[in-house]
C-alpha cells in the first residue's frame, strides 16, 4: 500500500501543472451554474495538489480522519462553507473532487500501460481516497448549510419579535405567528434585554396576531411574564379575543394575576393609568 501511495505522490509531484491544466478545465465547467469565479477555482485546485501530493507522500493510509489529513479537511470544510453561502449546490460542491478522477486516471494508465496489476491497484486507491475525500465534501457542506439556515431562522425569529418602546417606561412586544419554545426564548431575550436598557416597568405582549393558543403557548406566555417580574416590570397581555378567552377557559389555563385586554389600546390606555398619565384631545374631531 505504501508504495502504491509514494508512486500516486510522485505522479502528482511530476505531473501537477499538467493535472492542473486539465481538471481546472472541468471544474470551470462543473461549477458553471454557481458564482465562483474561474481564479478562485483554479486557486482552490493548486492548493488542494499540493496538500494531497503532502499527505500521500507521508504515507498517510487511507483514513481521511487520521491526523495527517487534517490540512485536507480543514481546506475542503472551508470550501465547503463558502460555496454554501455562495448557493451552490451539493452536486457542484462534490464535483470538486470528484471531477479530479478523470486526468488523474489518464494520467495512472499512461504512467502503469506496462504493469496491469500496478494500474489496478493505483486505480483503485486513487478511487477510495478521492471518494472518500468527496463524501467528507458533502458531509462539510450539509453542515455548513444547515448552519446557514439555523442562524437565518433565527435572525428571522428576531425580526418577527420586536420590542417596540410606546411610552416612557411602556413597551409592547407584538407577537405574530406560532409560539414555540425556540421562539419564546429569543422573545424572553430580546423583552429582558429592552426592559434592561430602557428600565421600563410595564411591558404589553400583543398575541392578536397569534392564531391559536393552547396549553404551551400559554406556558411560553407565563414563563415570559414570570422572567419580567423578575426584572422588576409587570406585563399586560393584549389580543385576548372571544375564541382565545373560551380555549384558554376550556383548557383550565390558569393566568394567575396576569392582566388581560381585548386590544393594544385598551392596555396602553391602562398602562398609562399606572403611571399616573392620560392622553387627552386638545381639539374636536374634524
Amino acid at each position: 500500500m505504501a508504495d502504491h501511495k509514494s508512486k500516486l505522490a510522485s505522479i502528482l509531484r511530476q505531473h501537477e501543472a499538467h493535472l492542473f491544466s486539465q481538471w481546472a478545465d472541468q471544474l470551470v465547467t462543473a461549477t458553471r451554474g454557481g458564482t465562483i469565479g474561474r481564479a478562485e477555482v483554479e486557486e482552490q485546485a493548486k492548493t488542494f495538489l499540493r496538500l494531497f501530493a503532502d499527505v500521500l507522500q507521508k504515507d498517510a493510509g487511507e483514513d481521511i480522519e487520521d491526523p495527517a489529513w487534517t490540512p485536507i479537511r480543514e481546506m475542503l470544510e472551508r470550501i465547503s462553507a463558502s460555496r454554501a453561502r455562495q448557493g451552490v449546490t451539493p452536486s457542484e460542491t462534490a464535483m470538486f473532487i470528484l471531477s479530479f478522477k478523470r486526468p488523474l486516471f489518464i494520467r495512472l494508465r499512461e504512467e502503469c500501460k506496462q504493469d496491469a496489476a500496478e494500474l489496478a491497484d493505483e486505480l483503485w486507491t486513487a478511487t477510495v481516497l478521492l471518494d472518500r475525500l468527496g463524501l467528507f465534501t458533502v458531509g462539510a457542506f450539509a453542515k455548513s448549510r444547515e448552519q446557514i439556515i439555523l442562524r437565518q431562522q433565527r435572525e428571522l425569529i428576531e425580526l418577527s419579535t420586536p420590542v417596540v418602546s410606546l411610552w416612557e417606561g411602556v413597551l409592547a412586544l407584538p407577537l405574530i405567528g406560532t409560539l414555540d419554545s425556540e421562539r419564546t426564548q429569543v422573545v424572553m431575550e430580546s423583552l429582558l434585554q429592552r426592559i434592561v436598557e430602557t428600565g421600563a416597568s410595564l411591558a404589553i405582549i400583543d398575541i392578536t396576531g397569534v392564531p391559536t393558543v393552547d396549553t404551551l403557548v400559554a406556558q411560553h406566555l407565563l414563563k415570559t411574564i414570570g422572567a419580567a417580574r423578575l426584572m422588576g416590570a409587570e406585563c399586560i397581555i393584549s389580543g385576548i379575543r372571544p375564541q382565545i378567552a373560551q380555549t384558554i377557559v376550556h383548557l383550565g389555563v390558569d393566568l394567575g394575576s396576569v392582566v388581560t385586554k381585548a386590544t393594544m389600546a385598551d392596555a396602553f390606555q391602562l398602562a398609562l393609568a399606572k403611571l399616573g398619565a392620560a392622553i387627552t384631545r386638545t381639539g374636536a374631531r374634524a
